[in-house]
């Protein structure tokens, strides 16, 4: 398993669409990533979310497709985000769609880990590609 790192510039452009009360409702933003370092690549996609009367507390679930470089190989790849704020089951967890991979990226699996430090997001890349003569 190879693992990389780097820095990301992330974009939500958010859209309401069933309003609670108090500020809690289910929210639909478009994703618009730039991945910087050993993956350069853009990831676009569609983040759902519901946040509860608790500002602690919210869930999200999104789709990503990600589409550059990872270490000089082209192609892309999908992710699959879900996530939980608050409570006994806090977490997120981000992995590469099973059989998304196209170009020199076919065959990638892996998962995704997202840091934020200093108001700077970051990644950690975790992942495997088949063999190549490369």
């Amino acid at each position: 398993m190879a693992t990389i790192s780097g820095e990301f510039d992330v974009k939500l452009v958010p859209e309401i669409l069933a309003e609670g009360s108090e500020g809690t409702g289910i929210e639909r933003m478009t994703l618009d990533k730039h991945y910087h370092g050993a993956l350069t690549a853009t990831g676009r996609g569609e983040f759902l979310s519901f946040r509860s009367p608790v500002p602690t507390s919210a869930v999200y679930i999104a789709l990503e497709k990600v589409d550059g470089t990872l270490e000089g190989r082209p192609g892309s790849f999908m992710l699959q985000h879900a996530g939980v704020m608050g409570g006994a089951h806090a977490g997120l967890r981000i992995l590469i769609a099973p059989d998304s991979g196209t170009g020199e990226l076919s065959g990638i699996a892996g998962t995704l880990g997202i840091r934020i430090e200093n108001g700077k997001h970051y990644y950690d890349l975790d992942y495997t590609l088949p063999a190549t003569d490369r």
